[in-house]
């Protein structure tokens, strides 16, 4: 059996690895600029698929799709980004016989349309954001939409993630600008300008719940993620479990997460993100229809293996846990290491990785796909690395990523490692009181 990994990097090494663990054979696609990445070398084949452009390469779904052909790979695993939530590509892969590792193209579809999921998840009872019911279609009712719910409010794009589409806005003397830099940005990243209106919640909770459902109607929870350490939108540490979680409110998201997938006819493993605000009263944000960044440190403290649970389901076998075999032991961190120079903007550094210690020891897990003399592209996401540690409890993960943080020696390239541990003594990180706007002044 043949599973095809449509992406690259640490994801793709990561697939791989479950792939061969399970005794199926694995395909990696590569650029001409991934010749020597560590993907595109342990995989069992390996097939260029174009330039370094990725809209000529890992999102070229002709050339991915040959690529199956050429193989003659069964499935195909999307890995996150690139084509990943693309109900496109799910549907052509169907279409050429290849079971594309994730949920069908419909249900991508339906919770792709941000104004969509929030309706699916409205008549299935899950709380959400006040906002507008569905894409707002002019200014003027934009206006009258803010003046009922009151500001400040945020500007999101229907068809965004990622933190691309969204602006905030204070007052109506800004709505006009800020809709505009939405529909623009929106338009330019997902090839659709439709925006919808949601209200602001202050200083919340960024919490996740990771879901698993397989096609005999089961679904169970594993659990929350805490996302809420976010720079400009995007996550640089995710922890679990949340500093703020009471088993009452786990089993309230919980709950609500299981629901909102069988409201959806969710397949697969996929992640529902809540805001919860300083009250503990959670509102659905959105769901992810792939494997998340994080997920390792869900792994960690339930010892379930959720790519290898995402093959097995695609497979079309029954879920291998049910939810009262679903229990999370000790506490995991998980921090993004990034090529970025922090002190200059966190400008993306690339180039030759001259020297690399990775840590190590008991509890300490790195996901990544560099090694010694590789040679970081300019041309793709700037992660190097993720790097999860667990321990029996929270204070103790703390210390033990403290320690293999600095451990971790990354020459040639400018990196966050030490970004990373100045987040680690925050004096709101350690006392677990942070939120999503404590970053976004950096």
């Amino acid at each position: 059996m043949k599973i095809l990994i449509a992406n690259r990097g640490e994801i793709a090494v990561r697939i791989i690895r479950a792939c061969r663990e399970l005794g199926m054979h694995s395909v990696a696609v590569y650029s001409t600029a991934d010749r020597a990445a560590l993907h595109t070398i342990i995989a069992d084949e390996s097939v260029c698929i174009g330039p370094p452009q990725v809209s000529q390469s890992y999102l070229n779904i002709k050339n991915v799709l040959a690529a199956c052909e050429i193989t003659g790979a069964e499935f195909l695993h999307p890995g996150f980004g690139f084509l990943s939530e693309n109900a496109t590509f799910a549907d052509l892969c169907k279409k050429c016989g290849v079971t594309f590792i994730g949920p069908p193209s419909d249900v991508i579809t339906l919770l792709g349309d941000k104004a969509n999921a929030k309706e699916t998840m409205k008549k299935a009872g899950v709380p959400v954001i006040p906002g507008s019911d569905g894409a707002v279609k002019s200014l003027e009712e934009a206006k009258k939409i803010a003046k009922e719910m009151g500001f400040p409010i945020l500007i999101k794009a229907a068809a965004g993630g990622g933190g691309r589409g969204i602006r905030r806005v204070d007052n109506e003397s800004e709505l006009e600008h800020q809709i505009i830099a939405a529909k623009e940005e929106s338009k330019k990243f997902f090839g659709d300008d439709s925006i919808y209106i949601e209200k602001l919640l202050l200083e919340p909770k960024h919490i996740e719940f990771q879901i698993l459902a397989d096609s005999f109607g089961n679904v169970v929870h594993l659990g929350e993620r805490d996302c809420s350490l976010q720079r400009r939108r995007q996550k640089v540490l995710e922890e679990t479990p949340s500093p703020v979680m009471t088993p009452e409110l786990r089993e309230k998201m919980g709950n609500a997460a299981v629901s909102a997938a069988k409201a959806s006819g969710y397949v697969n493993a996929g992640t529902i993100e809540f805001l919860v605000d300083k009250n503990s009263d959670f509102y659905f944000m959105e769901m992810n229809t792939r494997i998340q960044v994080e997920h390792p440190i869900t792994e960690y403290v339930t010892g379930v293996d959720l790519v290898k649970e995402q093959i097995r389901i695609a497979m079309g076998q029954k879920l291998s846990v049910t939810q009262e075999d679903i229990e999370l032991n000790g506490h995991s961190i998980e921090c993004r290491i990034n090529a970025e120079k922090p002190t200059e903007n966190f400008r993306p550094s690339c180039g030759k990785i001259t020297a690399l210690n990775l840590p190590g020891g008991n509890g300490v897990r790195i996901d990544s796909a560099i090694y010694q003399g590789y040679d970081i592209p300019p041309f793709y996401d700037n992660m190097l690395a993720k790097l999860i540690v667990k321990a029996p409890n929270r204070q103790e993960a703390i210390m033990k990523m403290k320690r293999a943080l600095s451990e971790f020696i990354i020459d040639g390239v400018d990196t966050n490692i030490d970004f990373q541990l100045d987040l680690l003594r925050m004096e709101e990180f350690e006392k677990g009181a942070y939120n999503n706007e404590t970053l976004q002044n950096q």
